[in-house]
């Protein structure tokens, strides 16, 4: 396999609206975010256990086309290469149900997408600094 550039962030995500939005945020913020995206679980999954360097964190929806999200994360949680990766749902989802499995499945942090633009930026911009930088994972 060729050298794949070390990734920061896999941000799990179908909506290409949402997708560009969380770019732009990354790109606005102060941060130097290597962003890598998947636009469905199935690719989420391969990205994850196909041979590339692993993220620092994935940014993961759970309305997924293939494979929905809640099953992205519990077979990131059942893998012992991928299951110390933090994994904070970003979702449109408010459902309780959703809340308390994916805590269940070891969700770091449930997040719901503000819909207005600079609440959005404010919100990514914020979990790429705690989770990039003042968060301390396991190497």
């Amino acid at each position: 396999m060729p050298d794949t550039p070390e990734i920061d962030i896999l941000l799990v995500e179908d909506n290409p609206n949402d997708a560009e939005l969380t770019q732009r945020a990354f790109r606005k913020s102060e941060l130097d975010v290597r962003l890598a995206i998947a636009r469905d679980g199935a690719e989420a999954l391969e990205y994850l256990f196909g041979g590339r360097p692993l993220p620092k964190v994935v940014l993961l929806d759970l309305k997924l086309p293939k494979i929905d999200g809640i099953e992205v994360l519990r077979r990131i949680r059942s893998d012992e290469r991928t299951q110390t990766i933090p994994v904070v749902v970003l979702t449109s989802s408010q459902e309780e149900r959703d809340i308390v499995e994916c805590y269940k499945l070891g969700a770091n942090s449930f997040v719901v997408k503000p819909v207005e633009f600079d609440r959005f930026y404010r919100t990514v911009r914020d979990l790429g600094t705690y989770w990039l930088v003042l968060n301390k994972s396991p190497l």
